[in-house]
């Protein structure tokens, strides 16, 4: 049984992870479960909510209503303005 607003886990989303401003100070964490959260700062979760990607289009809702959506471009996201990069991990 799937809990309403929380989408099933999509294995072939290549987009699951975190995305982040050449700052750092804006950072989308887009989990496989349909779930993102969104730091601002310090702030560790500013926004909260559910996404979907169709293609490379995203849609976001937030708990409180808020939509906004974005574009995946050759490995770049563009979301209300702002272009994000997917975070690079560090190699062990």
């Amino acid at each position: 049984m799937r809990t309403p607003g929380v989408s099933a886990p999509d294995k072939t989303n290549p987009y699951v992870g975190m995305w982040v401003t050449a700052d750092g100070h804006i950072r989308h964490n887009l989990r496989p479960n349909g779930r993102y959260n969104e730091a601002r700062g310090r702030r560790a979760s500013a926004y909260q909510g559910r996404y979907e990607v169709r293609g490379n289009h995203i849609d976001y809702w937030d708990g409180a209503g808020f939509t906004a959506d974005g574009e995946f471009r050759d490995g770049i996201l563009y979301h209300a303005g702002m272009v994000l990069c997917r975070e690079e991990k560090a190699p062990r």
